[in-house]
């Protein structure tokens, strides 16, 4: 059997269906002297599939800094992988200090790249890719999101979260409270033969999600585009002369809704704009 140097090697796993596994990953996970896994039994699924027995160490957040001082003799000497339970590890998972541990000691590190829900969501949102930025899983309570929230209205790049079922509604429910009108992507298990992906406002995501209560199972990644910099120049220069001609012959809100209505623009900048020119 082929030996491998030794060294940490950082394998992706598949996010949903067990098919997407690549041969190198299946070929390093066969070889490694062991394996670092976040949850062994969920671990179990994937390696009993491809007919792969190894010794099975757990890592989470909580026993990080253990594994390492556990792992330590064998570190100079053995082939280790690091999986997740799914997709790339290390992306809002355990992991970081170990790599670093590795690095710090001057050790092999590697990586066999794959499966990654945030770029399989992308290519799924109908939003720009070109340029995101990640947040990793959204705030648990009210006040944290309202926080989040008021980051990414500033942002023109494209958003993206992590999230589970049970709190999607109370974020959603945030967005629209705030009249956030920004084209939103939600996608649930991607790859899997349920993969659902929603796309709109948050009031027609909300309305869609609680259509069948099965939609609010499981992880989520949402995808939320990035404040419109053409448009903002649009409304400043374009614009202007028009909302002085509609203020008049037309009150502050018919005048909002009249250029919403043309132009698509967000009511709450176009009214921001207006305001300022009615009492200049």
């Amino acid at each position: 059997m082929e030996v491998l140097e030794s060294g940490l090697y950082i394998v992706s796993t598949p996010i949903g269906n067990l098919d997407d596994i690549s041969l190198r990953a299946e070929k390093t996970l066969n070889i490694v002297d062991f394996i670092i896994c976040e949850n062994p039994i969920h671990s179990l699924k994937l390696l009993n599939k491809l007919g792969i027995k190894k010794k099975l160490y757990s890592l989470h957040d909580y026993n990080e800094e253990n594994l390492i001082k556990r792992i330590s003799k064998y570190q100079s000497n053995s082939s280790i992988a690091l999986i997740s339970d799914a997709g790339s590890p290390l992306i809002s998972d355990p992991g970081y200090n170990l790599v670093l541990d590795y690095i710090n000691k001057n050790l092999k590190i590697t990586t066999i790249p794959g499966p990654s829900s945030i770029i399989s969501a992308l290519q799924l949102s109908g939003l720009p890719i070109n340029n995101f930025k990640f947040f990793g899983f959204i705030p648990k309570n009210k006040a944290a999101i309202d926080l989040k929230i008021d980051e990414i209205e500033k942002l023109t790049t494209t958003s993206i979260f992590f999230i589970s079922g049970n709190r999607i509604n109370l974020f959603l429910d945030s967005l629209i409270i705030r009249n956030f009108n920004r084209n939103i992507s939600v996608c649930k298990e991607i790859s899997k033969k349920n993969e659902k992906v929603f796309r709109g406002f948050a009031a027609k995501i909300l309305t869609d999600l609680m259509l069948d209560s099965k939609n609010l199972k499981g992880e989520f990644v949402i995808i939320i585009g990035g404040k419109n910099k053409k448009i903002s120049r649009i409304l400043d220069d374009k614009i202007e002369k028009q909302i002085n001609k509609l203020l008049e012959k037309f009150t502050l809100t018919e005048t909002v809704e009249i250029v919403h209505k043309l132009t698509k623009i967000s009511k709450k900048e176009i009214y921001k704009k207006s305001l300022m020119l009615k009492n200049e």
